[in-house]
């Protein structure tokens, strides 16, 4: 039985090493960190990477930066800034083993984990003996998905502590959705070949001869940053987009990112490997576009029915989506509204009230 922790509602959200924290290069867990630390007053902490300067905070957020030169030295960082700080609880994310450490090292905070990809997939528990010993040791796993979640019970017996809440969008901050749109199809995302943009590539350049008028565009880099590298895959994939024509607009900052998705009439999300939750897919149903998404990991379940759904890697399935959906203002509306309604669900009030009642106790989210 876990031991009774003290009540002390300091809070401190800790990074993965490598997740930057400022605009220019968050990801999506410092997105998704930086918008629960807003909503619950939390110290975030979080690496400071050679060649650039610690990550400034977010206006309203305590942010601390430890060296990320290794995992070792980073959690070393981490422990010392724990102790220091003595939070009452503590969120980990994406660091397993970590996690295990601070609950030993600060028996009295509420210490958990949380979980944006694939369980099975991570060291410290890839194992149904270390995953088990996570949730006797931990006052909780959070997971990202039903997905994830499912993933992490394989083969266990009991799973008390194990929950799952999706990640949030602050809707409020999303840039005015265009009233009249361009007839746009946007890929937005890292290019790496597990997110799909050559399916994407290969679909489109199928569709457009059979939408007069219709354009197409890519946003995104190896990686998030204005230094994102020009891998041989991101070359080929601008090589490949730019004979299609379709526009390869290269890395742009996420505020340039929730732009383009506001007046793009069509956002795919073509993704090959099973997305744990899909924060892109769910920027797309908050700026108003209709979805195109693949039917695998937890994608399904963060869509429900607003967005169309194909099987990941089959490009003919993919072009006829996009064909159907370019050619249909009525189907086009309704998925639209039917996504900005889904979209509410996961507006960053709304998930952070929820993460609140798991910090009191109570686990029935």
């Amino acid at each position: 039985m876990k031991p009774e922790r003290r009540r002390d509602r300091t809070i401190a959200m800790v990074l993965p090493p490598r997740e930057g924290f400022a605009p220019d290069r968050a990801g999506a867990i410092a997105m998704v960190v930086r918008r629960l630390a807003g909503a619950a007053n939390a110290t975030v902490i979080g690496g400071a990477h050679p060649g650039t300067q610690p990550g400034a905070p977010y206006p309203g957020i305590a942010f601390t930066a430890v060296a990320a030169r290794s995992p070792v030295f980073y959690g070393i960082g981490v422990l010392r800034r724990l102790r220091a700080l003595s939070p009452g609880i503590v969120e980990i994310h994406q660091q397993p083993r970590l996690a295990c450490v601070v609950a030993w090292v600060l028996p009295q905070a509420r210490v958990s984990l949380f979980l944006h990809n694939d369980p099975l997939t991570m060291r410290g528990l890839r194992y149904k003996a270390q995953r088990a010993r996570m949730l006797r040791t931990l006052h909780n796993v959070v997971c990202v998905s039903e997905y994830l979640r499912q993933r992490y019970a394989t083969g266990l017996a009991a799973t008390d502590g194990l929950v799952v809440l999706p990640n949030p969008l602050t809707l409020a901050e999303l840039p005015p959705r265009s009233v009249l749109r361009p007839c746009r199809i946007l890929f937005a995302g890292r290019i790496v070949e597990n997110k799909g943009v050559a399916d994407f590539i290969a679909a489109v350049a199928a569709a457009l001869p059979a939408l007069p008028g219709w354009s197409a565009q890519i946003i995104g880099g190896d990686r998030f940053g204005p230094n994102s590298p020009e891998t041989p895959f991101v070359s080929v994939m601008r090589q490949a987009a730019c004979a299609a024509g379709i526009g390869f607009a290269g890395y742009r900052p996420h505020e340039s990112v929730l732009a383009a998705m506001a007046e793009a009439a069509i956002v795919v999300v073509p993704s090959r490997w099973p997305e744990p939750f899909g924060l892109a897919a769910l920027e797309a149903l908050a700026s108003g576009a209709a979805l195109i998404a693949t039917d695998s990991g937890g994608l399904p379940e963060m869509t429900g029915d607003a967005a169309r759904l194909v099987p990941p890697g089959d490009i003919p399935a993919l072009t006829d989506a996009i064909i159907a959906l370019a050619s249909d203002d009525d189907t086009r509306a309704t998925l639209a509204r039917t996504g900005l309604a889904r979209a509410a669900q996961f507006d960053t009030p709304v998930i952070a009230a929820r993460l609140q009642a798991l910090r009191d106790g109570k686990t029935g989210l």
